[in-house]
């Protein structure tokens, strides 16, 4: 008697689905998010969310179509199991996992010479920290010359006057293919100038950090790769220095993202869980 295999719950192909975007502010007026309370009579943030409603396409089958210097975004498959297990302890998540992004990204960039990892997020649910549901680029031009100063210390001058990047390296921690939640990126070559608020980020410090949110263009292209595994990477470039010069052959070098609820994906599917390690590279 024939065997039958069960079919896969794993949304597949394109789908529409609602991206959240942002509502630019007023002229002169800045979009502000303040990290603790916000001052008497202020908001905690003046962003005005825009939802609408997206083709995003699935990757799948065509992952070596994209690059970082056309789309800000890679994949990269076949990836041996990592040494760090439980992904539950920062330290040994440092010890353990951060040199094998190093490697990866020191072997996907052509040309770069020099790696530092500064932090990492990891996604889980019943935490603070799940899945984000709003469009947005974790860096500006500002901020990532501001995390080369803060980071390299005297060799910083130097390192600013190269090629520099800020790269994402995210992975799931799901044991089976993700169908929760899954991550959506847009092309750089596909994103305006306009298209990108920037974002304050105002400490009780008074330190100012800046992300920068998306606002709904209908000429941006977005895309997600189904049912990622643990053996997958994707790079995702907040900030390439390139794309900010006229005739570099670099697309923009700067990737909004976010996670988007598929309409396919079954009531009782597991969790979206996933690690998000940032890192500047530097070169060639």
């Amino acid at each position: 008697m024939a065997i039958t295999a069960a079919p896969s719950t794993i949304p597949r192909g394109p789908v529409t689905a609602k991206l959240n975007f942002t509502l630019p502010p007023p002229p002169g007026v800045a979009a502000v998010n303040y990290v603790d309370e916000p001052p008497a009579g202020e908001p905690q943030r003046n962003l005005v969310v825009d939802p609408h409603e997206v083709v995003i396409s699935d990757v799948r089958g065509r992952e070596s179509d994209f690059n970082l210097d056309h789309d800000a975004f890679q994949i990269v498959t076949g990836v041996p199991e990592s040494a760090e297990k439980a992904f539950a302890d920062d330290a040994s998540i440092a010890a353990n996992y951060y040199p094998e992004v190093e490697r990866l990204l020191l072997d996907q960039i052509p040309g770069s010479s020099r790696v530092f990892i500064f932090d990492h997020t990891i996604r889980r649910a019943g935490t603070k920290r799940t899945a984000v549901l709003n469009a947005h680029i974790d860096q500006t031009p500002y901020s990532a010359e501001k995390r080369v100063r803060r980071h390299m210390g005297a060799d910083a001058d130097a390192l600013l006057a190269g090629r520099y990047r800020i790269v994402n390296v995210w992975r799931p921690l799901n044991r089976n293919p993700v169908e929760a939640s899954p991550l959506a990126f847009g092309s750089s070559s596909a994103l305006e100038q306009k298209d990108i608020i920037p974002v304050e980020h105002r400490y009780p410090n008074g330190y100012v950090g800046q992300t920068a949110a998306i606002a709904y263009n209908p000429g941006q292209r977005w895309y997600y790769l189904s049912g990622m595994t643990g053996n997958e990477r994707l790079l995702l470039e907040c900030y390439d220095s390139e794309g900010m010069k006229e005739g570099s052959g670099v697309a923009g070098g700067r990737l909004p993202h976010t996670a988007f609820e598929d309409p396919r994906t079954r009531p009782d599917a597991e969790t979206r869980e996933s690690i998000e390690v940032r890192a500047l590279v530097f070169g060639p």
